[in-house]
């Protein structure tokens, strides 16, 4: 027997297994046989390091849930500086701007790590969606949610000083955070802030002399006094 085929369009995407629907909020409440619904429309993708899933202006025409690994959305200035809008981690989703009229992207996507993807095709989702209207509910829960993440950021980054904008975004991404550490570079998150790299190295050297944070090893950073970091940001 061949795999069988999407419900909503006679599309060739292979099944890879109930894992892209468990794992991301906007699926995890769907019954089974929802859920193998829409498995039928996924595909499978894995993208190396550095590359780049999708450009600034591209069309929309899937949704993209990451499996495993870590993926930046970003901007270029004209002057082609980058500016990190988020780091997306496993069962979090690329699907911002899927509903507006234009369907094109408004930032860049690139993989920070080795990168697993299922991608289920916009016409798809939107069909499944109205055959179950509860996916709706939950997607404007979603969106309300990121609308609060929107607004923390730009809070971050209208805070004057650069040391207790950094303890908020360490603080920010460690609630965030999938394990017990926080996986960025230093360039990361300079980007992140708006700060130089040698500006967030300076203070968080400071960070770690005063016990607040612990390096560990290249990209790994830990929180170790919350409350301590806590106060800092609000200096």
């Amino acid at each position: 027997m061949g795999t069988p085929l999407c419900p909503y369009q006679s599309c060739s995407y292979r099944a890879t297994g109930d894992c892209c629907m468990n794992h991301i909020r906007l699926f995890s409440h769907l019954d089974s046989g929802a859920k193998r619904e829409l498995m039928r429309c996924a595909h499978q993708s894995d993208y190396p390091k550095g590359s780049v899933i999708v450009h600034e202006s591209d069309p929309i025409e899937s949704i993209f849930i990451i499996r495993k690994g870590r993926i930046k959305t970003y901007r270029l200035s004209e002057d082609g500086e980058e500016y990190i809008l988020d780091i997306l981690h496993d069962g979090q989703a690329l699907w911002h701007g899927m509903f507006l009229q234009d369907h094109t992207y408004h930032y860049s996507a690139a993989c920070l790590t080795e990168v697993s993807v299922c991608s289920i095709r916009r016409t798809d989702f939107e069909s499944f969606i109205s055959a179950h209207p509860e996916v709706a509910m939950h997607l404007v829960e979603t969106l309300s949610t990121e609308l609060d993440d929107a607004e923390e950021k730009i809070t971050i980054l209208s805070i004057h000083s650069p040391k207790s904008r950094l303890a908020r975004y360490l603080l920010h991404r460690n609630d965030r955070c999938l394990h017990q550490e926080i996986h960025l570079r230093l360039d990361e998150i300079a980007a992140s802030v708006n700060l130089r790299p040698e500006t967030v190295s300076r203070i968080l050297s400071a960070f770690e002399k005063d016990g607040l944070v612990k390096r560990i090893g290249r990209g790994h950073l830990k929180v170790i006094n919350r409350a301590a970091l806590a106060q800092v940001s609000k200096e």
